[in-house]
């Protein structure tokens, strides 16, 4: 993509520190709503729900535990409310990536797609976002009580669906661990919020909240 030279007042030095500061306000800003109670459960669009292979399995989960539904629309809140727990610790995780952009990594960045800048702290974070945030999700699940909750429906469940004649029926075992997929999902929901605050400072002048960002971003008006 063609690149536009630097204007007048606008250095090679202010691309860079505009870049970090769109992404310490993109991620600021994703990271509050995020934290919120309901900041997962509320938002239709990262909302947690049941892995596909709990959802396909709904009507024999019914069958083998009583009261499972009502166990199931609690999974969901809990799963929702262990991501809201663990989202405040994405922050210092990006803050070497951000530190560690370069000249290059800036104006390609800058001139780059919407969710450029989004794009360059997910490759640069995700591996040592997925490892240390595994845990914090774990913790999450278990402070509020997903752990618990959802062995007394994948125990029972999964010694019913482990019977032949059942599996004939189509019954297949689900996860009796939902940490990976949560730990998944809640990331998903991170940088899906990231972006969203990334395009509102590319194209939305008002979201522009210091002289730095309104310099930057105003070589792509």
């Amino acid at each position: 993509m063609l690149q536009k030279a630097a204007e007048p007042g606008v250095s090679d030095d202010d691309i860079a520190l505009g870049l970090k500061s769109a992404l310490d306000v993109g991620i600021g800003n994703g990271v509050q709503e995020l934290i919120k109670t309901d900041g997962y459960f509320a938002n239709q669009a990262i909302k947690i729900l049941l892995p596909d292979e709990v959802q396909n399995a709904t009507s024999f989960i019914k069958t083998a535990v009583p009261g499972s539904e009502t166990l199931l629309t609690e999974v969901v809140l809990k799963m929702n409310r262990a991501a809201e727990d663990a989202a405040n610790e994405a922050a210092p995780i990006f803050k070497d990536a951000i530190t560690g952009m370069t000249f290059t990594d800036a104006r390609n960045i800058l001139f780059g797609t919407d969710n450029a800048a989004t794009s360059f702290l997910k490759t640069g974070t995700f591996t040592q976002l997925q490892g240390l945030y595994a845990p914090k999700i774990n913790n999450s699940l278990s402070k509020v009580g997903l752990t618990q909750l959802w062995a007394q429906i994948a125990t029972p469940y999964n010694q019913y669906a482990s019977n032949p004649l059942v599996q004939v029926l189509g019954a297949k075992p689900i996860p009796a661990d939902l940490g990976t997929y949560v730990t998944g999902k809640a990331l998903d929901g991170l940088f899906f919020k990231v972006e969203g605050e990334e395009v509102k400072i590319r194209k939305n002048v008002t979201a522009r909240v210091n002289d730095l960002l309104q310099r930057v971003f105003g070589l792509l008006d």
